[in-house]
């Protein structure tokens, strides 16, 4: 037990970090097929995604993702790697790691234009009239593409 310590009835991992990608915090939709529930993820990286959940997922199994994005949806294949139930929302904390390059590929661009789309929002606020996707996304990928790029790559 020197990696872990009990704190009521729960056990903390306070060994060396396992996992291979850094994690950013990020809020976004999301629909987990598996059990036909719409969530969110809770932070995501290269190599996979956490989300929350009513359902229990069985570590493992190869679920799929539905991310909306405007007027699209995307999907994405991802075998579950650990469950833990959050006992302060009462929902299972879920994380995967993305089958293939191209599911991890397609998941940072997403990560990206939610982050453009924020970007937007907070200009628009700023300024007190509405940017357009297409301005927001130009000056942010100027300002921040290299930044996010270092996040992963």
């Amino acid at each position: 037990m020197d990696n872990e310590k009990n704190n009521k009835d729960e056990k903390f991992y306070t060994g060396p970090e396992k996992r291979r990608y850094i994690r950013h915090p990020i809020c976004y939709p999301l629909e987990y097929e598996n059990a036909k529930e719409k969530t969110k993820t809770l932070n995501i990286s290269i190599g996979g995604l956490l989300f929350e959940s009513k359902h229990k997922a069985e570590v493992g199994k190869t679920i799929i993702l539905k991310l909306p994005l405007m007027d699209r949806v995307f999907k994405v294949k991802a075998a579950v790697k650990h469950v833990e139930k959050n006992s302060d929302t009462n929902l299972f904390n879920i994380g995967v790691e993305f089958v293939s390059y191209r599911d991890a590929y397609k998941t940072k661009l997403i990560e990206q234009i939610y982050l453009i789309d924020e970007y937007r929002a907070l200009k628009s606020l700023q300024t007190g009239k509405e940017v357009s996707l297409k301005d927001a996304s130009e000056e942010w990928i100027k300002k921040y593409s290299e930044r996010f790029k270092k996040l992963y790559w």
